[in-house]
């Protein structure tokens, strides 16, 4: 996943960035979730990477592995196999994603939320989302954000993906918002 997303212009992917913040940090909020929505559903990975004491550069291991004074990310097979058999034990079968479902999912999962974000005016234009993600989160700036680059794709190309994904496990969280779908049929843009 994260060299998907590195290839399209990341600095790091969700990975190595959240082995940098601390894996612990995410679970403590699951966890307090948890409390206030116990039907929530989430992939549980992460929470078994933690219970395994993998809080991230920190402990020297988190999603990868990590040497002492560095902090370049190696694979570690100990995540690997646990990925592999947590996927076992709840039914899922593996299967290869090209790196353009994963930047698809990543990038359209932004977009989305962005899209709520400028329904409840949180954010007055588009634009404004683009400049957080862009000087906040490290965008690619050649990219222009996250709406400037669904723009780019068309908004019926991301909600058509989106569709897709909606077919396919805990699909509820790929239903289009309000606004991207009255834009996409309309053959519109954000900006």
């Amino acid at each position: 996943m994260d060299q998907a997303i590195e290839k399209i212009g990341f600095a790091m992917g969700p990975f190595r960035m959240i082995d940098m913040a601390g894996n612990d940090i995410g679970w403590a909020i699951r966890k307090r979730r948890y409390v206030e929505r116990p039907d929530m559903k989430y992939s549980k990975t992460a929470d078994l990477l933690c219970e395994m004491g993998r809080f991230g550069q920190k402990t020297g291991a988190g999603w990868y592995d990590y040497k002492p004074g560095d902090r370049k990310p190696h694979p570690a097979q100990l995540v690997n196999d646990m990925i592999v058999k947590h996927s076992k034990d709840i039914g899922v079968a593996r299967r290869k994603i090209s790196d353009r479902e994963i930047v698809e999912r990543l990038v359209y999962a932004l977009v989305n939320e962005a899209a709520y974000i400028l329904e409840e005016g949180i954010a007055q234009r588009a634009s404004d989302v683009d400049m957080v993600y862009l000087t906040g989160y490290g965008f690619p700036l050649y990219r222009g954000g996250p709406m400037f680059y669904a723009d780019t794709i068309g908004l019926p190309n991301v909600v058509a993906a989106m569709k897709k994904y909606a077919k396919g496990r805990h699909g509820e969280f790929w239903k289009p918002a309000p606004l991207l779908a009255k834009l996409a049929k309309k053959g519109k843009t954000f900006n």
